[in-house]
C-alpha cells in the first residue's frame, strides 16, 4: 500500500464531467488498496473572474479581504470533488487550508507555508477517507485566509505529501509530462520519463509552465517524489527526483525560454567606483530583480556601456527610477528593449561535460542569431536573444544537442 497526493489542476476540474474523471481515477487508486488524499485548484477561469471582480470594486484593494475572495474558487472544487467521490462510493469529506490547518506567513497574495497539521487528516485516512484539500490557500497569524499566488496548488499539493510523508505526489495537468522542450515549437520534442529536481527548478525558473518554482523548491528540499502527468490521457508521465535515482545523464535535458524578459542599455555611464551600486541600488529598493548583467570595456578609462535585464512588467517603473538618477549617473542615453527573450539549455550532465556553451554559441551563430548577454551556473546556459528569433533557436538548440526524437 502507498500513500499517494494528487494534485488536479484548473482544467482538470473545470466541469462537472471532468470532475467527475477525476473521481474516477481517485477511485481506481483507493481500489489498489492506496490511501490518497487530493488537492485541487479552482475551476478553470475561476480564479480570474475572482480577481476581475476585485479589481472593479477596488483596484487598491485590501490584500486580505482579495485573497477571501480569491481563495473561494478553491473551496467550491472541493466541495464538489467530494461529492463526486461520495457519489462514486469513495468516502471523502473536503478540507479548507484552515481547517488542516495549513499555516502561511503574513504576506496575503503572496504567502509561504510555514507548517501543516496533518494528523488528524492521517487520521481520516487510514479509516479509508479521502480528504479533498483546497490547494491555494492557507490561514495567515490572525486567522485571515491567505492564497499563495499564482500556480500555488502546486505547492499545496507537496507541501501536503511532505507532511504526510507521502510515498509519491502526483501533479495532474493538461500535459502529459515533462518535454525536452515545448512541443508546440519542437515538432521531434521527447518526453523525459525522469528528470532531477535541480534539471526540474532551471526549467520551470527559465519559463518552463509546467510546474510551480516553489513547488519544485519544496520538492527537492523535502525529497518529494513528484510525478507530472496527464488528466485526459492515461499514460506514464514525468518523474521528478533525486539526482542519484537517473542512472545515465544527458549533458542537456530540455531547452527552453522565456518571454517574459526586458533589456535595458545605459551609454555613456561614467567608468568609476560606486556606479554600479548607484544603478542597481535603487532597484533593488523598488523589488526590481536584474538578471543579466554585461558591461562594455572602456577603451578611454571613462566611459562605459551597461546592459541588464528584468521582468517585462518591470520595465517602465525601472525606466522611472533610472531618468530620476540620470544626473548622478551621468549617462548619456537609456535605450529600454521588450523585443528581447531569454533561451537556456538545462542539464546536470553539464557538470561532467565541456562544451555546452560552444555548441550552443555555434548552432546560435549557423541561425544568424545574434546574442546579447549570456548567464550561466552549474547546470545551465542563458543567452538573451531578440524575440524574433526564439522558435529558430529553440529547435536549433533542440537539434544540436541531439535531443530530437527519431
Amino acid at each position: 500500500m502507498a500513500r499517494l497526493v494528487m494534485k488536479f489542476g484548473g482544467t482538470s476540474v473545470g466541469s462537472v464531467d471532468r470532475i467527475k474523471n477525476v473521481a474516477a481515477k481517485v477511485k481506481r487508486e483507493v481500489e489498489a488498496g492506496n490511501q490518497v488524499a487530493v488537492v485541487v485548484s479552482a475551476m478553470s477561469g475561476e480564479t480570474n473572474r475572482l480577481v476581475e471582480l476585485c479589481k472593479q470594486v477596488d483596484p487598491v484593494h485590501d490584500q486580505r479581504e482579495y485573497d477571501t475572495v480569491v481563495a473561494s474558487g478553491e473551496q467550491v472544487t472541493t466541495g464538489l470533488v467530494a461529492m463526486a467521490l461520495q457519489s462514486a462510493g469513495v468516502k471523502a469529506r473536503s478540507w479548507q487550508g484552515w481547517q488542516v490547518p495549513i499555516r502561511t506567513s503574513a504576506m496575503h497574495g503572496k504567502a509561504r507555508i510555514e507548517s501543516i497539521e496533518g494528523d488528524a487528516m492521517l487520521k481520516d485516512m487510514a479509516a479509508g477517507v479521502v480528504p479533498v484539500v483546497a490547494g491555494f490557500q492557507g490561514i495567515a497569524p490572525g486567522d485571515r485566509i491567505a492564497t499563495l499566488g499564482r500556480g500555488g496548488s502546486d505547492t499545496s499539493a507537496v507541501a501536503l505529501a511532505a507532511a504526510l510523508q507521502a510515498d509519491r505526489c502526483d501533479i495532474y495537468t493538461d500535459v502529459d509530462g515533462v518535454y525536452t522542450a515545448d512541443p508546440r515549437i519542437v515538432k521531434k520534442a521527447r518526453k523525459l520519463d525522469k528528470i532531477t529536481y535541480e534539471e526540474m527548478l532551471e526549467l520551470a525558473s527559465l519559463g518552463a509552465k509546467v510546474l510551480q518554482t516553489r513547488s519544485v523548491e519544496m520538492a527537492m528540499n523535502h525529497r518529494v517524489r513528484t510525478q507530472v502527468l496527464s488528466s485526459f490521457a492515461d499514460v506514464p508521465g514525468t518523474l521528478v527526483v533525486d539526482e542519484d535515482e537517473i542512472v545515465e545523464k544527458q549533458i542537456v535535458s530540455g531547452v527552453t525560454y522565456s518571454a517574459d524578459e526586458a533589456k535595458v542599455t545605459l551609454i555613456g555611464v561614467a567608468d568609476r567606483p560606486g556606479i554600479a551600486a548607484g544603478i542597481f541600488g535603487p532597484l533593488s529598493d523598488a523589488g526590481i530583480n536584474v538578471d543579466m548583467i554585461v558591461q562594455n570595456i572602456s577603451e578611454d578609462g571613462k566611459k562605459t556601456d551597461l546592459t541588464f535585464t528584468m521582468g517585462r512588467s518591470d520595465l517602465d517603473r525601472a525606466v522611472q527610477i533610472l531618468e530620476k538618477q540620470e544626473k548622478s549617473l551621468g549617462w548619456v542615453k537609456l535605450v529600454p528593449d521588450r523585443n528581447v527573450v531569454k533561451v537556456s539549455v538545462v542539464g546536470v550532465g553539464m557538470r561532467s561535460h565541456a562544451g555546452v556553451a560552444h555548441t550552443m554559441f555555434k548552432a546560435l551563430a549557423e541561425k544568424g542569431i545574434n546574442i546579447l548577454a549570456i548567464t550561466t551556473s552549474e547546470i545551465k546556459v542563458s543567452v538573451l536573444i531578440s524575440a524574433d528569433y526564439t522558435e529558430l533557436a529553440v529547435r536549433a538548440l533542440h537539434t544540436a544537442f541531439g535531443l530530437d526524437a527519431e
